[in-house]
């Protein structure tokens, strides 16, 4: 431990000592839960500033496209327009999985653990 992390400790061993902790916001209670929790370590702190500016992973962008065209197809009732529509969303669906091909996200212990819960969240 460098003489910084050593200072920082003291100081907030202090001031738990002070009670300076007794009284804050939401004390007691549990804490949210990270919404990015299923994004790798690595990826996490890149994927929250994106998050914050407003952008969309590429990825997900296109998860939320399917689901539209998805929804769409279901209350399409003409064969011509619903044609139209299942090739647009093969071609969306064959555009994510070469995104995960090249970023080698199927390959991460992350994904495979939470693919069918991120499946379900698009």
């Amino acid at each position: 431990m460098d003489v910084f992390s050593q200072l920082a400790e003291e100081r907030i061993k202090q001031a738990i000592k002070d009670g300076d902790f007794d009284h804050l916001q939401g004390k007691g209670k549990p804490q949210k839960k990270d919404p990015l929790q299923h994004i790798p370590d690595d990826l996490r702190m890149s994927y929250r500033i994106m998050r914050n500016s407003g952008y969309l992973p590429e990825e997900v962008q296109l998860n939320k496209e399917l689901a539209s065209l998805r929804d769409l197809l279901k209350c399409c009732t003409d064969e011509g327009e619903k044609q139209h529509i299942t090739k647009q969303i093969s071609m969306k669906e064959l555009q994510f999985q070469l995104i995960l091909e090249k970023r080698k996200t199927k390959q991460t212990g992350t994904y495979q653990k939470y693919q069918s819960k991120m499946n379900r969240l698009f």
